[in-house]
């Protein structure tokens, strides 16, 4: 499913028409360069006075105990494909300034933007990231005693694209789905709220 992209309105760069979340994974490990090339692409993300409040938890299927230890905090659903996929992250944001102890309401946006950054960054090396809201925020502060001061924010499925074939029944419903997206003049809005922007409504 490589052909798999995105239909765009206007032009943009391929590693992002390329970039989408399978649930279908190879077992073909990443290789150490390219893992660590994507996250030096997150390490390189805009932030909130520079504070950079990301942090990142890996675990890879060379190492056994720590990729189900990590397995073991996905929700169910997820854990049925993401066992498959060669890596495994958690990214965790920093909630405080460190240079002045305040709440720092950035702090998930740029570690989204990070998390962003791999993303892209894993496209351009045709990996494929699929990145996932369920997973037990309770289970895993407690199985990586991260601290207080800190909040785990995504888990990230990372590899090279499987056989769909592999899949249950209802995840290769999920998996044959197409791409889609609102409009830019349904979410780009200029004067007052939902008022598409001239530059929009005249293209």
């Amino acid at each position: 499913m490589n052909d798999k992209l995105a239909d765009t309105q206007y032009t943009i760069e391929d590693s992002l028409r390329k970039r989408w979340s399978p649930l279908a994974f190879s077992d073909r490990p990443v290789e150490t360069e390219k893992l660590l090339s994507v996250l030096e692409a997150a390490r390189w993300a805009a932030s909130s006075y520079n504070e950079q409040p990301w942090s990142f938890i890996i675990a890879t299927k060379e190492n056994p105990v720590e990729f189900e230890r990590l397995l073991s905090v996905l929700a169910e659903g997820n854990q049925e494909w993401a066992r498959n996929a060669p890596v495994l992250m958690l990214s965790v944001a920093k909630l405080h300034f460190e240079r002045n102890g305040k709440e720092n309401r950035h702090a998930f946006h740029d570690v989204g933007a990070s998390s962003a950054n791999l993303a892209i960054q894993a496209a351009a090396l045709d990996l494929f990231v699929h990145q996932m809201a369920g997973f037990d925020v309770p289970k895993a502060k407690e199985v990586y005693q991260i601290p207080t001061d800190y909040e785990p924010a995504s888990a990230i499925a990372l590899g090279y694209l499987g056989n769909a074939q592999t899949l249950s029944e209802s995840l290769q419903q999920r998996e044959q789905n197409p791409r889609t997206r609102k409009p830019l003049d349904k979410f780009v809005f200029s004067s007052t709220w939902n008022q598409t922007a001239p530059e929009i409504k005249n293209s």
